[in-house]
């Protein structure tokens, strides 16, 4: 590779013939489905690769919701309705018009509960393991670091609320 020194501006540039792109990394995901009340992560898929679309996952996950459900999906969901579940999904500005105050409210609404999910999935990737590379090549590590890390955060969850610190406390001190 050269590199070339321009006569007018004096910027050391490169020659446009060896401009190369960098390495792609592989991407991991999964799928979390948690509860806005409690806070706590309800449900984790299995890792699938990165590039692989939301909706396959929840389409090849099958996962089995209470009937009576609400379920705040977000637009990777488009399409997906669960039996015995009600969807909620905000609604986009048609071309030329826009929303109505009524459905401006209920895009604020789905915004505060996607607020509390994304918090979730933060509270998980708190381990830095599971948001940096992987360098173990053992496999279903991701799938179980991935568990630990949400199982880290609800228990992180769980002992912020009063009751159950000073119980874990007791237990953990008469032992």
């Amino acid at each position: 590779m050269e590199w070339k020194e321009c006569e007018k501006d004096r910027k050391i540039t490169k020659p446009k013939s060896c401009c190369i792109a960098g390495k792609k990394t592989h991407t991991e995901k999964n799928l979390i489905v948690g509860e806005v009340e409690t806070r706590e992560i309800i449900y984790l898929s299995k890792t699938v690769e990165g590039k692989k679309h939301d909706k396959k996952i929840a389409d090849e996950e099958e996962i089995k919701y209470p009937e009576g459900t609400i379920l705040q999906q977000d637009t990777g969901f488009q399409g997906d309705a669960p039996e015995g579940v009600t969807t909620n999904q905000p609604k986009k500005k048609r071309r030329g018009k826009e929303l109505t105050k009524e459905e401006k409210e209920a895009n604020r609404e789905l915004s505060r509960v996607r607020v509390v999910i994304e918090h979730l999935i933060s509270g998980a990737k708190r381990l830095r393991i599971v948001k940096e590379e992987m360098r173990l090549k053992v496999e279903n590590v991701s799938d179980d670091v991935m568990e630990i890390a949400c199982g880290t955060h609800n228990l992180r969850n769980l002992m912020r609320k009063r009751f159950f610190k000073e119980l874990f406390l007791q237990q953990f001190y008469s032992a």
